[in-house]
């Protein structure tokens, strides 16, 4: 937050190694219901292993580049070089297991920073390592503590603010670290409702972002000083959506996102002294705001973006208008804007079609006459360019209430149009949070779905986030046998009704959210499907409540409010849980789970596959021992999705790989 430079980007799942497409048709396979030549097998490898080259950085200072690669031993690192190619790429960190997935440069280009955590624990370390090669230090050197909030600030570039629940696991404090000497202070203590902190312009913490633990208002405080007492600016009651992100350079002025007085968040700036709204800088009818660009010394709004069915950028500032235009015509794809140096001369910028792999440019600016160049810097999974990729298709679904649901459609390549020549086998593919939302753009589970000759189907189900506060409001107290997993069958009725797939040729897949919307689909409508994968989803929310990290406490009320109070009522627990429901599964069931998952704990798919298996019902278990809530280690991710893409192949008729051993996989079947 506040002038926070370290962007983190989660490196979803990504590719490596070009392998040979061979592959083989399962029984009934997608060949003989699409009426048309399948294109070529895209290979696990290429669609989650590695990337070749990822999350392109620039140090503030202009003179160094850097990126995440694979090690010699195929394990994403730091690996940086001058801008001028005046020497040769050279990795800096020297991760043996898990994969670096996010990193950062510090303001003075000294250092780059990066976050890492144990076997998927989430407990995370921030880690600093000199570019000129004094090595890698752990900044945040506590057992079982995790890091977060990470802010930094120009001015100040010795020293970083970072959150730690070091004193007490359920609340993060703010700590100051001073980067020469690595002691670490205690700056501000949490109160024991906040969920996140703001700098001003002379990196004080100026504003805090809480949780009422009885009503599950957000609420944001403000304070004129680090001595100052702390008091109230702004309340959103439960049910409005809003937050705050930063001040202006004076600190009179605090940014926020606010749906009070709208549906969707609009963008404000408000009197921090005060909390009346100065000007609204944007908003629109159907999106929420769903990302903002701040000039990182000025501290003043650039663009605003909105993402209805694909992402928009509006610019308040023109002097970004010629940059924008520029860059319109140097790739396609939603323009990212992933880092800029001090001097704003240099800029990474990212391009991120729907159907092919994210690059990277290096776009210097253009001044004194000069005129504008992108450089390209890198393709992120080149393999890819070599394979017949599928357009992800925005579409509008009616539900069985009138409420309209955004979703997105993807067919295998060489299909015209949004309907197949026949129905194909399908694939609903739900999102997790479940508070989170499916967008458009390049998704390499859709890619590889649609590859193997399914339609995927991604739909937006009430209580997704960035639609507006009465789509998210839909959602409360509809799980399960409500109507967000209604939305899930509707969504099914349509593609059956628009001859994209047919009755007993669909299989439901998600992971957390996603993976208790597939077991609650076995359960609750055990009709509509052919099979389900669960991937790290809850079965009993009543253990799942009773389970999740301490540092969830603050939230807990917002969670129960959503959801339900099932702790407290046996009844609402058992009717939501599909743990109580297995004797009306009759499809068969994938689950996959990572030992170490703080968040859905192991036992919730213990329990089920035990309860399914006391009943002789058709299930298989699948356990990586060194992973958490997903799969980080490139090998688990192959081998979790070769296990799938065979069940898919056996129970829908797909396209599979030949089965091979994949070596450095944990994977256990229990």
């Amino acid at each position: 937050m506040g002038t926070a430079r370290f962007v983190i980007f989660v490196l979803l799942l990504t590719a490596l190694l070009l392998a040979a497409a061979s592959f083989v048709h399962a029984a009934g396979s997608a060949t003989e219901s699409t009426g048309a030549a399948e294109p070529p097998l895209i290979p696990l490898e290429v669609l989650f292993g590695n990337p070749t080259r990822a999350q392109a950085r620039i140090a503030p200072t202009g003179e160094h580049l850097s990126w995440l690669a694979p090690s010699a031993d195929g394990v994403l690192n730091v690996w940086v070089q001058p801008v001028d190619r005046s020497a040769e790429p050279r990795q800096i960190t020297d991760d043996k297991v898990r994969g670096i997935r996010f990193h950062g440069w510090s303001w003075d280009g000294k250092r780059v920073f990066y976050l890492q955590d144990q076997g998927g624990d989430e407990n995370w370390h921030l880690y600093a390592v000199d570019l000129d090669g004094g090595g890698t230090r752990d900044l945040t050197p506590f057992e079982g503590v995790r890091a977060e909030n990470l802010t930094t600030d120009p001015e100040h570039p010795g020293e970083v603010l970072i959150g730690l629940n070091k004193r007490d696991p359920s609340v993060f404090d703010m700590y100051r670290i001073d980067l020469a000497s690595g002691e670490v202070t205690l700056d501000t203590e949490n109160p024991g409702d906040v969920l996140g902190w703001l700098t001003d312009a002379d990196f004080r913490i100026r504003a805090a972002e809480a949780k009422d633990p009885d009503t599950g208002d957000d609420i944001v405080r403000v304070r004129e000083r680090e001595d100052a007492p702390w008091r109230e600016l702004l309340r959103f009651p439960f049910g409005e959506n809003g937050s705050a992100f930063g001040f202006d350079k004076s600190g009179d002025t605090l940014f926020v996102t606010s749906s009070l007085g709208s549906d969707t968040t609009r963008l404000l700036a408000v009197d921090a002294k005060t909390g009346e709204t100065r000007q609204t800088l944007a908003q629109d009818p159907k999106s929420d705001v769903a990302g903002v660009i701040l000039h990182p010394t000025e501290h003043r709004i650039q663009a605003v973006e909105f993402d209805y069915l694909k992402p928009e950028w509006r610019l308040l500032d023109n002097s970004l208008k010629p940059d924008f235009a520029y860059l319109r015509g140097v790739a396609d794809g939603e323009i990212i804007i992933a880092d800029r140096t001090l001097a704003d001369e240099r800029w990474i910028v990212a391009f991120q079609p729907d159907d092919g792999p994210m690059s990277y440019y290096l776009y210097r600016r253009g001044a004194d006459g000069t005129e504008p160049t992108a450089e390209l810097l890198f393709v992120t999974r080149p393999e890819l360019k070599d394979y017949r990729l599928t357009n992800m298709q925005p579409v509008e679904i009616n539900a069985r209430d009138g409420l309209t649901l955004p979703g997105y459609l993807s067919l295998p390549a060489g299909i015209e149009g949004a309907r197949p020549p026949k129905p194909l086998p399908m694939v609903l593919l739900v999102h997790g949070g479940p508070w989170a939302r499916d967008q458009w753009g390049y998704d390499p589970q859709a890619q590889w779905l649609a590859n193997r000759g399914y339609a995927v189907l991604q739909v937006n189900f009430r209580g997704s986030t960035g639609f507006g506060k009465a789509f998210l409001n839909a959602g409360n107290n509809q799980w399960g046998v409500g109507a967000m997993q209604h939305d899930l069958t509707d969504a099914v009725q349509w593609a059956i009704e628009q001859d994209i797939t047919a009755p007993g040729r669909v299989c439901i897949m998600g992971a957390s959210y996603g993976g208790y919307a597939a077991l609650a689909g076995l359960a609750f409508t055990p009709d509509l499907y052919a099979c389900g994968v669960d991937i790290v989803g809850p079965s009993n929310i009543r253990t799942l409540f009773e389970s999740i990290p301490p540092y969830w406490a603050p939230a807990k009320k917002e969670l129960v409010l959503r959801v339900g109070d099932v702790e407290n009522d046996a009844e609402l627990n058992r009717r939501l849980s599909p743990l109580f429901h297995v004797d009306r599964i009759d499809d068969p069931l994938m689950v996959l789970q990572g030992a170490n998952d703080p968040r859905v704990k192991i036992a919730e798919s213990d329990q089920i596959v035990t309860a399914m298996r006391a009943k002789d019902l058709p299930v298989t278990y699948v356990v990586f021992p060194d992973e958490g809530h997903g799969f980080a280690r490139p090998e688990n991710r192959l081998d979790a999705n070769a296990r799938i893409e065979r069940f898919l192949a056996e129970h829908l008729g797909g396209q599979v790989e030949p089965e091979q051993a994949i070596e450095g996989s944990t994977a256990e079947v229990r």
